[in-house]
């Protein structure tokens, strides 16, 4: 056990140090942004904010990762937590992440959380329904409806992010929990997976390995390292998503049903103690990234801007950057990535978790710090 103690470190130590940012994918590089968009505190006073939804009258509820659900009034109040979240394995990277509403939340106040599930010999990344009470202090009616197999110890690589399609089915990502990765490129497991379910749990009819011998049916597509990032495409109705690769090679994936994303056969990073990972960049038969970045920029949270209150920005893809402390926005042409800005490194300089865009046509974020906050963006004056 020595030896993935050893690596953790120096994968925990090489995150936490940061360094200078290059972007390596074709000819773009990421530049500053020249018209620094206006930033407001709209609440503070969170401990570690991972995920937020907007619920229909504009407020928001927000997970902390120790295990907590809160709402956040309008004029930043933040309530106290919700009772009825399901118990939480903390530690590392681990504790409680997403929170999504049901497409029908409007009428059956129904939502998802994803979490790290306390288990019998370790833990997994689980996925629990509830319905919010209607004074808004707990949840009811709180049920399991996903559980990734297998059980394995390590707080590490966990993924996490929730998407409802637009055919109403769920999609659930799940790291390769770091010690595990080859596990990424096996059918009989969810780890390294993207995963698609029915919003009770159940396995749709036309996942792409249903009735395969030696497969998993929940699983849409594999070969994945750690995706804290997921978006539907409002253009196309396709699932996006945003992984962290290890030193170098962040990717951007569109998810296609049965692929394989290659991870750790082929990467664009090396190993945290710089000895190379699988064959190279390239493989038959693997799927390449739209676009990734190297060294590593911690991607986490993902959003695509539709909105009128930046009109240039409409059409782009934004993504939170952890150890490069940033907002990137990336320009799009359908599936291509066209150019790279960076926003936010001087006026918030801090890890940014989550990106979503508010009915107000607004970004919002969460920075991820013991003092962590809400933050909206506006347009500068």
């Amino acid at each position: 056990m020595g030896g993935p103690r050893i690596l953790f470190a120096i994968a925990v130590a090489a995150f936490a140090a940061g360094g200078a940012l290059a972007q390596t994918n074709g000819s773009r590089t990421g530049v500053p942004a020249r018209d620094e968009p206006r930033v407001e505190t709209v609440a503070r006073g969170l401990v570690h904010p991972w995920s937020l939804a907007f619920l229909p009258d504009g407020r928001m509820l927000v997970t902390e990762r120790p295990g907590r659900l809160r709402i956040v009034d309008r004029d930043g109040r933040l309530s106290a937590p919700l009772a009825g979240v399901p118990a939480v394995h903390t530690g590392g990277q681990a504790g409680l992440f997403d929170v999504v509403l049901d497409p029908n939340f409007a009428s059956d106040r129904t939502l998802y959380l994803s979490y790290m599930e306390p288990r019998r010999g370790g833990s997994g990344v689980a996925v629990a329904r509830a319905v919010l009470r209607q004074d808004d202090r707990g949840l009811d009616d709180v049920r399991v409806i996903f559980r990734a197999e297998p059980t394995v110890r390590g707080d590490a690589n966990l993924g996490s992010r929730l998407a409802f399609g637009r055919d109403g089915m769920l999609f659930v990502t799940v790291g390769d929990r770091f010690t595990y990765r080859d596990q990424a490129q096996n059918l009989a497991n969810d780890l390294g997976k993207i995963i698609r379910i029915a919003p009770d749990g159940s396995v749709p009819r036309d996942n792409p390995f249903v009735g395969r011998a030696g497969a998993r049916p929940e699983i849409w597509d594999y070969g994945h390292r750690n995706p804290e990032a997921a978006a539907i495409d409002p253009a196309s109705g396709v699932l996006w998503t945003v992984e962290h690769g290890p030193r170098g090679g962040d990717e951007v994936n569109i998810e296609r049903p049965s692929r394989n994303y290659g991870w750790p056969v082929i990467t664009y990073g090396i190993d945290y103690n710089g000895e190379k990972i699988g064959i190279g960049t390239h493989k038959a038969g693997m799927e390449q990234p739209i676009h990734y970045w190297d060294p590593s920029i911690a991607p986490s949270g993902m959003a695509f801007y539709t909105g009128s209150l930046f009109p240039a920005w409409r059409g782009s893809l934004f993504v939170g950057a952890l150890k490069a402390e940033m907002l990137v926005r990336l320009t799009l042409a359908g599936d291509r990535v066209t150019g790279e800005e960076h926003l936010l490194r001087r006026s918030v300089g801090q890890r940014i978790r989550d990106v979503r865009q508010g009915p107000d046509s607004a970004l919002y974020l969460l920075t991820d710090e013991a003092a962590g906050r809400v933050l909206k963006l506006v347009p500068a004056r």
